[in-house]
């Protein structure tokens, strides 16, 4: 959040104690200018129209006054926040759960398509307070009369400009005219089209205009560089680049709290002094993991938007955006975690071809470039580690860093030479190869990966396909199974009860182990697990991402099985076809898939 110095702070303000007590242990001390102008006015029961670029801090200024109007003993929803896409649902829901985590009995549900109704549609019954969704599913919702707004006290469109250039229009009409006419409305909106001008007249009452300019940001002394995910997978690609990296603390941004125990515990086992830093820790071991971290017990955090926005350790002199925010504002809070106090850092992300756009916004609102670069393969790695033990072998024998125990070690290597058939090459071959065990000099060759479908979409002059696979074309078709493959059954903990089509399953494999697609064979879905090929010795950290990456919101929980994939049945041939078989249309290829 930016700094503005205004002299008034969100202690000035009549908000709950349990919020205030929460921001300043978030280390939100000053509003920005929207928060200044917002925040009293929705307190006061006013509607507001909000025109302020990304990165002004709109969430805390509907959010924070909105959390002052719900009342926890009332069991239903109470706030309804309104935005274009999926991602950004789940960034305000959490900024949200973030404000709210001293408020007990205030929770968030976060309702969007693509995602099974189930755990929706419990959470709404539950009587969540706020709710934070995309039009399509909050419109499913109404009509299923599950979202009930008849005790609703807040209303929020966030980016209602992009809803508008989404199509969404009509489906905000229709939301806003569910809104009871007591609920307080804000609208908030980077520019302001006559569309959205019309609407905000449509809907809200006599509100404050207020008009925020963008911005103006001086050119910042981190150095922001880019790598396009392809080659090895975004794991792989991480511990290299921490290897050959010169960090002294580093801070690493994941998009779930699941993920920041994940990547952690990925970094631990690789010999990294790396922690999660989630909202599943209370404010006592968030300070310790913080702390720890200063000390240099910790060199690597791994956390998410909302929990390391107040994160203030000079030391930290590398970001890395592992998952791309879902808005640009998080990207400028995110770096600002490096290069602190005068210092110098690097922000480091990790985008994909269909996410390259994104890096033209972050160049322009920071006003600096970002450069391309690429991480090491296992051919420069091995080169690294060779070096980086040579180096260390010479310095060792420097006379001003040499072991005090070096003449006993003289000593020692003389009588082994003596007692022993072995020469001095032969112990220094022993050595290294002991050395060699422990840490690889010679990585093996990386294996060829599947391409981005937006790589390939790109040189074709084709659209890029959907990330769940052309459903539509049988397998055949969509370049088939490596015929030299040897496949192993794999389990999976998700089927047919949550929604799980077999289209998700290969997209999910396909992105999250940058496999492609002919290297997965059969798939045979179940009510509460799934059976899929792949192929025979996978490596180790592919099978472990594969084992969190999740279907449907559900963890796949990747692992071998005794169970066989069995075919389906062929379909019944028509008795007219006695003479020969029919030529395959390719629907016997689908029906294995459904």
């Amino acid at each position: 959040m930016s700094n503005t110095q205004t002299g008034l702070s969100f202690n000035d303000m009549a908000l709950p104690s349990a919020v205030l007590e929460q921001l300043n242990a978030m280390q939100f001390l000053t509003p920005t200018p929207i928060q200044l102008q917002a925040i009293p006015a929705l307190l006061e029961g006013q509607d507001v129209l909000g025109e302020a670029q990304t990165g002004t801090g709109k969430t805390a200024a509907f959010g924070l006054p909105a959390l002052a109007k719900i009342d926890a003993s009332v069991k239903q929803t109470q706030v309804l926040v309104v935005t274009p896409t999926r991602e950004l649902a789940i960034q305000v829901a959490e900024a949200l759960e973030g404000f709210a985590a001293k408020m007990r009995g205030v929770g968030v549900a976060t309702v969007y398509g693509g995602a099974p109704f189930g755990p929706q549609v419990k959470a709404l019954k539950q009587g969540t307070a706020i709710v934070v969704g995309t039009p399509g599913r909050l419109i499913d919702l109404l009509n299923k009369n599950v979202l009930q707004l008849d005790g609703l006290k807040v209303g929020v469109l966030d980016e209602a400009d992009e809803m508008l250039n989404m199509g969404f229009i009509e489906d905000i009409e229709t939301i806003l005219k569910a809104v009871p006419n007591t609920a307080q409305r804000a609208l908030f909106s980077a520019t302001m089209p006559n569309a959205i001008r019309k609407l905000a007249k449509t809907f809200l009452k006599d509100p404050l205009n207020i008009q925020i300019e963008a911005i103006a940001r001086e050119k910042a002394t981190i150095k922001q560089k880019a790598w396009k995910v392809q080659g090895m997978t975004k794991m792989t690609a991480l511990t290299r680049l921490l290897e050959v990296t010169p960090y002294q603390r580093a801070l690493i941004f994941v998009r779930t709290r699941q993920d920041t125990m994940d990547v952690a515990e990925l970094l631990q086992r690789n010999g990294f002094k790396a922690a999660p830093l989630s909202g599943d820790l209370n404010q006592a071991q968030r300070e310790q993991t913080v702390s720890q971290l200063r000390s240099g017990h910790i060199e690597i955090l791994v956390g998410t938007d909302v929990v390391a926005r107040g994160l203030d350790v000079p030391e930290i002199t590398h970001v890395i955006n592992y998952d791309l925010p879902s808005d640009t504002e998080s990207y400028v809070h995110r770096i600002g975690r490096t290069g602190r106090a005068g210092r110098t850092g690097e922000a480091i992300l990790f985008f994909r071809a269909k996410e390259r756009h994104l890096l033209r916004h972050y160049e322009r609102l920071t006003n600096a470039p970002v450069e391309f670069f690429e991480v090491p393969n296992a051919n420069e790695l091995s080169k690294y580690r060779q070096q980086q033990l040579l180096e260390k072998l010479q310095a060792s024998l420097a006379p001003e860093t040499a072991s005090a125990d070096k003449p006993k070690l003289e000593k020692l290597l003389g009588e082994w030479l003596e007692q022993s058939e072995l020469s001095a090459e032969e112990i220094a071959l022993a050595l290294l190869a002991q050395h060699n065990e422990q840490r690889p000099l010679f990585l093996k060759e990386d294996r060829p990966v599947r391409e981005a479908r937006g790589e390939r979409s790109e040189r074709s002059g084709r659209n890029e396909r959907s990330d769940r696979g052309d459903k539509r074309k049988p397998r055949a078709e969509r370049g088939g199974r490596a015929a030299d493959v040897d496949f192993e059954t794999y389990k999976i903990q998700v089927g047919r009860e949550h929604g799980a089509r077999p289209g998700d399953i290969v997209g999910a494999i396909a992105n999250e182990a940058s496999m492609d697609s002919k290297y997965i064979g059969q798939i045979q879905l179940f009510d509460n697990h799934s059976l899929v090929q792949l192929p025979k010795g996978m490596p180790k950290d592919i099978v472990h991402v594969l084992k969190k990456a999740r279907v449907r919101q559900q963890p796949m929980g990747l692992e071998l099985s005794d169970e066989q994939v069995k075919r389906a049945p062929r379909p019944p041939r028509d008795r007219d076809a006695r003479s020969g078989p029919k030529r395959s249309s390719g629907k016997g290829a689908a029906r294995r898939f459904n």
